[in-house]
């Protein structure tokens, strides 16, 4: 189990408090505190992914629930697309992991506000970060990081221009939040409504062959 980065100073202030607080006021005092930091350890829990190495596989970019399955207009790439929304609880791991290798083509950055993300209006009203992956066979993958209710904070490691790899890490979003993925009409979704998926791990679509 790894601790996020993102995490580290929260980790170690509740840490170093709880440990304060139990030393010189004892367990009675001392217990609310660590259950506070056992929640802030497994929110910022960050554990090591398998990737599927299958060839036109898309993986989950997000830790959560799958809250919606629609065909869509992508407001990003300005095209008809499938649209796959997964909704992280403050129970999830919050890492977020490319969906599939290629080049990044485009960011954008939206400031918005902060309706629960479990709600399709959070895909347009949300504080968001979206990426577009230009992939190694020709196709065009969005994928975005949208903030929630409690989330104040969206991070992403990755720029205009670097390539990536499918299941690589490239972001955290704190305290409940989702991930929007467009993908192109052809892609053959594999994942339902209601399922929960794995960061990195589970393939929610494939990409058709060329």
């Amino acid at each position: 189990m790894i601790i996020a980065r993102e995490g580290w100073s929260i980790v170690g202030l509740v840490t170093a408090v709880t440990i304060v607080v139990h030393w010189f006021a004892g367990t009675a005092w001392a217990w609310p505190l660590w259950l506070v930091l056992f929640f802030v350890v497994q929110f910022f829990r960050d554990p090591t992914r398998e990737i599927p190495g299958n060839a036109g596989a898309i993986v989950s970019p997000a830790h959560g629930k799958v809250v919606s399955l629609e065909r869509v207009r992508d407001p990003y790439l300005e095209r008809d697309a499938l649209k796959v929304s997964i909704f992280m609880n403050v129970f999830s791991v919050h890492s977020n992991r490319i969906p599939i290798a290629g080049e990044i083509r485009g960011r954008w950055y939206h400031a918005g506000r902060f309706f629960n993300a479990a709600l399709d209006k959070a895909s347009r009203e949300n504080e968001r970060n979206a990426l577009w992956i230009h992939t190694l066979t020709g196709d065009d993958i969005v994928v975005v990081q949208i903030a929630g209710l409690i989330a104040r904070r969206i991070s992403c490691d990755v720029k205009h221009g670097d390539t990536v790899t499918t299941g690589q890490r490239y972001g955290f979003i704190k305290f409940g939040s989702r991930a929007d993925i467009y993908l192109p009409l052809e892609a053959d979704i594999t994942t339902r409504l209601g399922q929960w998926v794995l960061s990195g791990t589970d393939t929610i679509a494939y990409l058709q062959s060329r």
